[in-house]
């Protein structure tokens, strides 16, 4: 019995780990492919070049609407990081070439140009994901006319080229370039017929299927390979380390000649007046004034403290790699929960070296130190989010089924443990059954005491 309840703690711990940092992957999991085959393509989002935070949804512009419009389950991570995955409207078969394939044509109303519009004067940008790559494009141009210089001109394209190189049965990249000669003038008020196109070419390719998310890690606006300013750091060290030895010397020769003085006439040295450093002397072993809220301070922080070491540990073994879309927030969240025994732990332990008495207010204020002022600030950016539209808004109501423990996002090597229950309350039963084995196993393995931990945060966060 013993050794049955040991195994069903550890599987529980396995199972939990494995739901909190799974990747949200295309619907081909070993990402092989035959001619011909389907390969997932999702539209994720569009939002102005110049600030990427800002984000919206997809076909929150008058897009060509696929035949059935379905939505990507979401891991905690994707959604706290704005991705809103929606199946896209064009159709990229596994080394299939298209020609001036039509998406739809449809006529764009004087809103809808409007909308346009706006979003080419603010120089936005599209992204999308095709078998877990990401690539993105430009939605028009901004031109002079012609006829008068001081007059601009708004063009939308209308036609995409997609470049997709491939390896064997492997998608290891691709491009999306816009037409720039096919476009849709926007400058006026009107309606204006639009057909919208694409065109699809593959090349093949002899970069491997391992390391084709190598140009991603590689692009950034700063070179590959920066130069080292030996010169400055060893200036600044020396800096450092002179000023400090000047304090150093300072504060020992005014120590040591009161030292001095002290050591050869002590009762001379009672009925002298304080002054300087030794007013100081008598607060050594004094209380705090407020020592639960100092307690919780230290507390919070080496939470914090602990919080980016494993986080730089995480990233030290390659965890991030990447466009990992959503790791490094459920790392956040996870790390952040399991840890907060850290927290109580250090904060009990000051607060009991201060000689507190009201243990439960300095444990609900270590909680509430750094969580409370986190979580206003997060409402009220979430409430500005929520009033744009924007994806960087937590939809709060799809939290309740996209979330790492929606049975969407349960692996299908897992699912027969849920049973005959109906879809809409295995997860619900899931965090029961997590909630009960932890508990009963608390009083008999250590191990389980940060499982138990980070069951009650995520039930409320359910």
């Amino acid at each position: 019995m013993w050794n049955k309840m040991s195994v069903m703690r550890w599987l529980i711990m396995a199972l939990l780990v494995d739901f909190c940092i799974q990747e949200v992957r295309s619907d081909a999991s070993d990402h092989k492919y035959k001619p011909g085959d389907e390969v997932p393509i999702y539209a994720n989002k569009v939002g102005p070049f110049h600030n990427p935070s800002e984000t919206y949804r997809y076909f929150d512009l008058p897009f060509c609407l696929p035949a059935r419009l379905k939505e990507k389950p979401e891991a905690l991570g994707e959604v706290l990081n704005g991705d809103r995955l929606v199946s896209a409207p064009y159709k990229l078969d596994f080394m299939v070439e298209k020609d001036s394939e039509i998406v739809c044509r449809k006529t764009l109303t004087k809103d809808e140009v409007s909308k346009f519009r706006s979003a080419v004067t603010k120089d936005y940008y599209f992204q999308m994901y095709y078998d877990d790559l990401p690539f993105w494009g430009f939605l028009g141009k901004v031109e002079k006319d012609k006829t008068d210089p001081s007059e601009e001109k708004y063009y939308l394209f209308k036609h995409l080229h997609f470049e997709i190189q491939y390896n064997k049965n492997r998608v290891i990249e691709i491009n999306a370039k816009a037409d720039p000669n096919a476009v849709v003038d926007l400058t006026e008020d009107k309606e204006v017929e639009v057909e919208f196109m694409y065109t699809v070419r593959w090349k093949e390719t002899d970069v491997s299927y391992e390391n084709r998310m190598e140009k991603y890690s590689q692009s950034s606006s700063q070179p590959h390979h920066l130069e080292i300013h030996w010169f400055s750091i060893i200036n600044s060290c020396v800096t450092v380390l002179l000023l400090t030895g000047f304090l150093a010397t300072i504060l020992m020769r005014v120590l040591k000649n009161d030292f001095v003085k002290y050591a050869h006439d002590e009762e001379a040295a009672d009925d002298q007046e304080e002054t300087g450093w030794k007013y100081i002397h008598g607060d050594v072993f004094r209380y705090p004034k407020h020592k639960s809220l100092f307690a919780a301070a230290l507390g919070s922080g080496t939470q914090l403290f602990a919080l980016a070491l494993f986080i730089f540990i995480l990233a030290l073994v390659g965890v991030f790699y990447p466009y990992n879309r959503g790791a490094l927030f459920t790392a956040l969240v996870v790390i952040y929960a399991l840890t907060s025994g850290i927290a109580g732990y250090t904060a009990a332990s000051f607060y009991h070296q201060l000689e507190g008495s009201n243990w439960v207010r300095n444990l609900l204020l270590t909680g509430c130190l750094f969580c409370g002022p986190l979580f206003l600030t997060f409402c009220f950016l979430n409430t500005v989010a929520i009033a744009y539209t924007a994806t960087a808004a937590l939809p709060f109501a799809r939290l309740n089924f996209r979330h790492p423990f929606a049975p969407q996002n349960i692996p299908e090597r897992s699912r027969h443990c849920l049973g005959t229950v109906k879809p809409s309350l295995k997860w619900r039963w899931l965090v029961f059954f997590l909630l009960v084995q932890s508990t009963l196993s608390f009083i008999t393995s250590l191990p389980v005491c940060g499982a138990t931990g980070f069951i009650p945060f995520t039930v409320f966060y359910l």
